[in-house]
């Protein structure tokens, strides 16, 4: 594991992916000027990974309200990405899936962002990339948890609010709340009105 990614640029992609239900070439600069959420797990088949996967495409469409794309990617080929959706949510499998899913078959996607474990496969791994195509949020984790979609919808809306507004978000923050501008005298209002 090497430095962090975030504030710097967001590693170049191309890789053949599972789109639906049939295979189409997908690369980093296809989400230029967008926000993209880019996860890693481990691997097809298994089980913690069917449920991220189906919950972050049940609500694709809140991240695209937000202008954000969502991509999946392992080390799995896209033969096997499309047996696992054309397997039955209730055996385990996919069923299809509204976001492209990356064949990250010579492993050097997640590589390049540093979840590859043991030279094999990719820890849980979420990255968000602004539209200027820098990282401004990396979370990486061991393999047996799963993470939550309400989390990276919060961190997303988040982001864009410093991004529009220029103030900070202070913990917990969310969307509709205050926010609080980086400065010693002026971030006293936000003080002041939370005490």
């Amino acid at each position: 594991m090497g430095e962090t990614l975030v504030q710097r640029e967001a590693p170049d992609f191309k890789a053949e992916a599972l789109a639906g239900k049939s295979f189409k070439e997908v690369k980093l600069a296809d989400y230029k000027e967008k926000w993209l959420v880019l996860f890693f797990y481990p691997l097809d088949f298994t089980f913690v990974c069917p449920t991220e996967i189906t919950a972050f495409s049940d609500r694709v469409s809140e991240f695209k309200k937000l202008g954000a794309e969502v991509v999946g990617c392992s080390v799995d080929s896209k033969f096997t990405h499309l047996a696992w959706a054309n397997t039955p949510r209730k055996e385990g499998g996919l069923g299809e899936i509204a976001y492209p899913i990356l064949a990250d078959i010579t492993k050097k996607i997640a590589r390049d962002y540093g979840v590859l474990v043991n030279d094999a496969i990719a820890l849980r791994g979420l990255f968000l990339v602004n539209p200027k195509g820098k990282v401004v949020y990396s979370v990486v984790h061991d393999l047996g948890v799963g993470r939550s979609v309400d989390e990276v919808l919060r961190v997303l809306k988040a982001f864009q609010q410093t991004e529009k507004t220029g103030e900070v978000c202070p913990a917990n923050w969310n969307e509709g709340k205050k926010t609080m501008k980086a400065d010693p005298q002026k971030s006293k209002e936000y003080f002041a009105s939370v005490a």
